[in-house]
């Protein structure tokens, strides 16, 4: 058994399409014991037994209550000691957003963040998403300041610094960029938890996780940091590597993870 583990995290952006697309073969080839995934877009009774039940994976699916929108994903080769996917507020718990998985000392938390950009990018959204982090912090803060071992990864729908968007300056009153969404993801990060990926790789540049479908946006690279994994410090000294799968295709995300010390799961 490799010391190491590998925590991947993927917004697949609908998870029939992405199968269509060789989902299944990337799970299987991924080296991964633990995959979460972002925006499935729907329902158990939707989904093929290939998805619901591939050989070798556990899989546990938090849909939202609208079919064809939001929902979490988890797929691992060790069955969870237990999930929740609850926050305790009706309107986040309605949009499926949450997988709070439990593996040995380890605390995944696999989450799809609201957007804020609402109708007509109007914003409307970003104080449901900013009550929504809130939650999530709040959910989680206890166990943090325990020192246990937990992970926070998904798709933020923010980007932190302007090193994280390959065009900052026009995207100023964008929502996933707004003053108010960074500060907010800046207080998680002065509270103790560490972006993986900027700390193991302080220069990185020109490294992106999401692009804009108009024709041509990803094949030039204009795009944006929006998915992380989150270490707090009991998990910090476990993470060995992490990493962003630019070269993935099937979505309009691409994979991120991190590899960890085995021993930071326990017996």
């Amino acid at each position: 058994m490799s010391e190491t583990i590998d925590v991947l995290s993927w917004n697949v952006n609908g998870i029939r399409s992405a199968a269509k697309k060789g989902f299944l073969d990337w799970l299987d080839g991924s080296g991964a014991e633990i995959v979460g995934l972002q925006e499935v877009r729907a329902q158990r009774d939707q989904l093929e037994e290939a998805l619901l039940a591939p050989l070798g994976w556990h899989v546990d699916i938090a849909a939202a209550e609208r079919k064809g929108y939001s929902g979490v994903g988890l797929y691992t080769r060790r069955r969870p000691d237990a999930v929740e996917h609850t926050l305790g507020v009706p309107e986040f718990d309605a949009e499926g957003r949450v997988q709070i998985a439990r593996f040995g000392r380890l605390t995944v938390a696999n989450i799809y963040f609201p957007n804020g950009s609402g109708k007509n990018r109007s914003n409307d959204r970003v104080p449901f998403k900013l009550a929504f982090y809130q939650r999530l912090f709040e959910r989680l803060e206890p166990a943090r300041a325990a020192g246990e071992p937990i992970l926070v990864m998904g798709d933020f729908n923010t980007a932190h610094a302007d090193v994280d968007l390959a065009r900052p300056r026009q995207n100023d009153g964008t929502s996933g960029f707004l003053p108010e969404e960074r500060e907010e993801l800046d207080r998680w990060l002065r509270s103790g938890w560490t972006d993986t990926f900027r700390a193991l790789h302080p220069d990185a540049r020109d490294v992106y996780t999401w692009w804009s479908q108009r024709f041509g946006v990803r094949e030039r690279n204009i795009g944006w940091r929006i998915d992380y994994v989150l270490a707090s410090d009991g998990a910090m000294p476990a993470v060995r590597d992490a990493f962003v799968h630019m070269e993935t295709l099937g979505s309009d995300h691409c994979p991120i993870g991190v590899r960890l010390d085995r021993g930071v799961v326990g017996g």
